[in-house]
């Protein structure tokens, strides 16, 4: 079980917040546990970081549907070693990311950082990376067990020659003149309530508060180029087909340095030539012969993670299932695994020899060939509810 707290809990709303609510939740929490309100605090900068991870999720539509369905393992906070939310975000990714939702404080005394400002003369460097989608199909032994997968991702990287700068060397930047290096502009708007400042992020330098004068010859001041990165994906055990996993700025390198977009993850499932999942449960069609059935027998069949012998008694009828207990998936985020479940068929030859015909015949006059199901006899349907719970 994960020890992350509640991304609810953390912004002190609940699961029906609006977008609005969850936006004015995040701005009270950061504005709390603010480094520039609780200098040299490690407590206060690991809450507001939390904080800013919660927001993340719970305000992109898709992210906080996979959230409320899966949990933190849906929106990869365990499932990216090194690579997830949180404990790998940086405070530069955080301000640059949402520092939007506090410029209408105007003169705060954090607009240096909310809003394009700098902070220890750092300014936002380019634009932020897109993301990137891929897909990767498991076997149910992989779904059932969990699995590390080491992958050449081909993507937008930093470029190495400028190290994402764009530019040629340090000396080939000019002081923007729009913003005169302060890598924000203030506007000063009259309204029936008074005078209002807003700041945005510079248009002409992205917030740089610099342009450049010579730009690198390998990217052509683009900061990146096109190339691959290695990536470890730890998938957590319970995933299922169509479940994303994010691992936060794995995705396209962002232009001169911007941050990075995420890696969304897509797990699809390899077909099981014998299995079939249904939920957490797996099914297995099992065929035995007629005089098996009649005479009962030991047979062996195909799990999730091998073989099982199972029991066959005799007046086994078809349709009959039976259940191996915890040979299914394991619930995601929660106890508990599935069941395998073992439909019995009964063979029927299609193509029979003159004796196999006359012994049959002979059966057919026999009294206990003819059907006479009993009162405890159960029809498909009623096994099925059994089974399920119905």
């Amino acid at each position: 079980m994960s020890s992350k707290r509640d991304f609810y809990e953390i912004l002190g709303v609940s699961k029906s917040a609006s977008a609005d609510e969850i936006k004015k939740a995040y701005r009270k929490v950061a504005m709390q546990y603010h480094p520039d309100r609780n200098p040299n605090d490690k407590s206060a900068e690991d809450k507001f970081k939390e904080a800013a991870e919660a927001y993340e999720v719970l305000s992109d539509t898709d992210k906080r549907a996979r959230y409320d369905r899966f949990g933190h393992q849906g929106v990869g906070s365990s499932a990216a070693s090194g690579g997830g939310y949180g404990g790998g975000m940086r405070m530069e990714d955080i301000f640059s990311n949402f520092g939007d939702i506090f410029s209408d404080l105007g003169g705060s005394p954090f607009e240096s950082f909310f809003g394009g400002g700098s902070r220890g003369g750092q300014r936002q460097r380019g634009s932020r990376g897109s993301n990137l989608r891929i897909k990767i199909a498991l076997t149910y032994k992989e779904m059932v067990e969990g699995v590390q997968k080491k992958l050449k991702v081909k993507k937008y990287v930093d470029c190495n020659t400028c190290n994402g700068s764009g530019a040629k060397d340090s000396t080939s930047y000019s002081t923007c003149t729009t913003c005169n290096g302060q890598g924000y502009v203030r506007r000063v708007t009259n309204t029936f309530l008074g005078q209002m400042a807003t700041q945005a992020v510079c248009p002409s330098c992205s917030g740089e508060g610099r342009s450049i004068t010579q730009r690198c010859v390998a990217c052509k001041g683009d900061g990146r180029i096109y190339g691959e990165e290695a990536i470890t994906i730890d998938i957590p055990a319970g995933v299922s087909k169509d479940l994303q996993l994010s691992m936060s700025g794995k995705g396209n390198a962002g232009e001169r340095g911007g941050p990075a977009g995420d890696l969304l993850i897509q797990i699809e499932e390899e077909t099981n030539e014998h299995l079939k999942r249904d939920g957490n449960n797996v099914v297995y069609d099992l065929y035995i012969s007629f005089a098996d059935a009649a005479l009962g027998t030991s047979v062996e069949v195909p799990t999730i993670d091998g073989k099982a012998k199972i029991k066959i008694k005799p007046g086994t009828q078809a349709g009959e299932i039976f259940r191996l207990k915890g040979k299914g998936f394991p619930n995601l985020n929660a106890y508990g695994k599935g069941d395998q479940l073992i439909q019995v068929n009964i063979w029927t030859p299609k193509e029979l020899t003159k004796e196999e015909t006359a012994l049959l015949e002979k059966m057919r006059q026999m009294k206990n060939f003819h059907p006479h199901p009993g009162k405890n006899e159960k029809g498909f349907m009623d096994r099925m509810r059994d089974y399920f719970g119905g």
